[in-house]
């Protein structure tokens, strides 16, 4: 028999075993402490607790409602520790060789809202395949005149395709791993934008 508690974690509620929450206390406490002088740390904070949300959300299912010890420990090795990893002034750059292992998921594709013309369709297969939005653009522009095939499938695409909303998500489009590593950056890029359009 064993003690659950339930935590609230990007939204969401979990009932944890009681080792398995001090295992992920332990964890949260240790990326704060190494994100504590970070101007954006709650945001990174926040971005990481909603992808733990997310990985603990495909551990759920109709037979197993409770988060294990086990759970906890394979979250935390998807995402990487913080030694796992050199930040800024511990080292000299990210360790991006080891990154790899902690990747989660496959590369995904989704529609990009920022950098959207329209519903963000093809900057989001432009992000898939790593080639500039313009090019894919050029293609569906030259199918529409071509019998009007690229409207039809532009508009296919844009209903099939989830827009990528959190910072996971994003980072998942561009094919890089999901892990505090690369969810620290994209927090970092997304706050310089927003200080860069606020000096407009």
């Amino acid at each position: 028999m064993k003690i659950t508690l339930s935590v609230n974690l990007g939204g969401y509620s979990f009932n944890i075993d009681e080792d398995a929450y001090e295992e992920l206390s332990r964890y949260l406490k240790s990326l704060e402490s190494s994100f504590a002088s970070e101007k954006s740390a709650s945001e990174i904070m926040s971005d990481i607790e909603d992808r733990i949300a997310e990985l603990f959300r495909e551990k759920i299912s109709g037979y197993k409602q409770v988060i294990t010890i086990e759970d906890v420990r394979e979250v935390i090795s998807i995402l990487g520790r913080p030694e796992d990893f050199a930040f800024e002034g511990e080292g000299t750059g990210s360790s991006r060789d080891d990154s790899s292992r902690y990747s989660g998921r496959s590369h995904r594709m989704y529609r990009d809202p920022d950098n959207r013309i329209l519903g963000g369709v093809c900057a989001g297969i432009g992000a898939y395949w790593r080639i500039e939005p313009w090019i894919i653009r050029i293609i569906f522009l030259a199918l529409m005149f071509a019998g009007g095939f690229g409207l039809l499938i532009y508009i296919i695409l844009w209903i099939v395709l989830p827009e990528a909303r959190t910072i996971a998500q994003k980072i998942e489009m561009r094919g890089e791993p999901v892990n505090i590593q690369s969810i620290k950056e994209a927090v970092k890029r997304e706050f310089e934008q927003v200080r860069r359009r606020m000096n407009i």
